[in-house]
């Protein structure tokens, strides 16, 4: 970790007009220094009941369009997603003392999105996506096991198709805040909120 005479700064200046671009900018910077899963980010959702529920998922694409990532839609935070489709994310990267905060709508990848990624994935959790009702209570871990069985003979010498109820979501931000540690807890926080469907606009925050 830098000392906190050398801790980078983050100026107005030195920024990207467009936050997905910054976001890249960091997120190779965060890829680079070798810390523990930089795709990482936490997902906070609430569903219709007014719960907020947070958990950390990865991160599957970022560019103009948004922050991806993947899910079984019936889920408890796709369903959340589906009552109240808003969420926030949340990236933490200690090595940098970077945070990249972002909350925006969710909107629902296409199929050909879904279908791509989903064949990109190793085929152990291809099946998996198939034996695992995500988020139901089971009776214990041999109802995996004994799942995982049924859809290796079902799938047997053949291509893993995508389940229907499996694919991505889509975060578009209307904040994204990129905060970097500074000495004396006097940190550079910088916002990029939408003002309009084309234009960003940057504002600092107080630590």
């Amino acid at each position: 970790m830098a000392h906190a005479t050398d801790r980078p700064s983050l100026s107005e200046s030195d920024v990207d007009p467009a936050p997905m671009a910054q976001f890249q900018r960091w997120f190779d910077q965060a890829r680079q220094a070798g810390g523990p899963e930089p795709d990482a980010m936490s997902l906070a959702t609430v569903g219709d009941g007014g719960m907020p529920s947070l958990r950390f998922v990865l991160l599957k694409g970022a560019d103009e369009s948004g922050f991806s990532f993947y899910t079984n839609y019936r889920s408890a935070k796709a369903l959340d997603i589906d009552a109240n489709p808003v969420a926030a994310i949340a990236f933490r990267w200690s090595a940098l003392e970077r945070q990249v905060r972002a909350a925006g709508q969710v909107v629902v990848t296409t199929p050909e999105e879904s279908d791509a990624y989903f064949a990109s994935r190793a085929r152990e959790s291809q099946l998996g996506a198939w034996a695992s009702e995500q988020s139901r209570v089971i009776a214990g871990r041999s109802v995996l096991e004994e799942r995982l069985a049924e859809m290796e003979a079902r799938f047997a010498g053949v291509e893993v198709p995508r389940p229907p109820w499996w694919g991505g979501l889509r975060l578009v931000p209307a904040t994204v805040e990129f905060w970097q540690g500074r000495p004396g807890r006097l940190h550079d926080r910088l916002r990029y909120r939408r003002a309009d469907n084309e234009r960003w606009v940057i504002e600092r925050l107080a630590p």
